[in-house]
Order: structure tokens, then sequence, then C-alpha cells
């Protein structure tokens, strides 16, 4: 069972920017990032795949900026000109497909809260 624990994250202004970074026990080809608001569906934002191609969602794509260490088996995501529409817990999640489908990732983290205030 891969493990992932996340990091980052907080409080923020409109407009500015946050990071968060996410650690796994061990490699896997695909690793994305969802978001959750309160009383809303989990929303794929970006996947990326082994060898660094990214896809993001309409709603972050030109503000987020996806990476990934295989080294270090760590994925990270720069958010900027956030936006309160941003607001949510971020779950980092591990896959096998290049996909913004929370059905198609099987391990997750715990997820970190990021907050954007207007």
């Amino acid at each position: 069972q891969v493990h992932l624990v996340e990091s980052g994250g907080g409080s923020v202004e409109v407009g500015g920017s946050l990071s968060v970074s996410c650690v796994q026990s061990e490699y896997t080809s695909h690793m994305a990032w969802f978001r959750q608001a309160p009383g809303k569906e989990r929303e794929g934002v970006a996947v990326i795949g082994g060898g660094g191609n990214p896809l993001y969602s309409r709603s972050v794509r030109g503000r987020f900026t996806v990476a990934r260490d295989n080294f270090k088996n760590s994925l990270y995501l720069e958010m900027n000109r956030l936006k309160p529409e941003d607001t949510a817990v971020y779950y980092c999640a591990a896959g096998w497909a290049f996909s913004l489908n929370p059905d198609n990732f099987h391990a997750w983290g715990q997820g970190t809260q990021v907050t954007v205030s207007s």
C-alpha cells in the first residue's frame, strides 16, 4: 500500500501564491492533485506522468504548475493568482492512469487546507 503525506498549504489573500508538496512511500507512474471544497465533489486539479508531462483542469490552467521529483518520490503544486474558489482541502493521489478522474487513483494522502480570502 502506497502512503502519501502532504505538506504546505495555508491561508493567503486573493492574488497570492501558495505551494503544496507530497511525498509517497514508493514510485507510481502517475501522481495527481485533487481538491474538495465543503459540499462539493472531489475535483481533479492536475496529473503528471512519470515522464513529467502534465494535465490541468480548465479552472487552474495557466495559474497552477505541477511537478514531480522521481528520485525523491515527491509531487509539488505551485499555485499562483489564487482565487476564493480555489479554497479547498487539497489531496495528493497515486495511480496508474493519466486522468483527472478520482476513480483512477488508489492511494490518497490525508489532505491539506488551502484558504484564499478576499
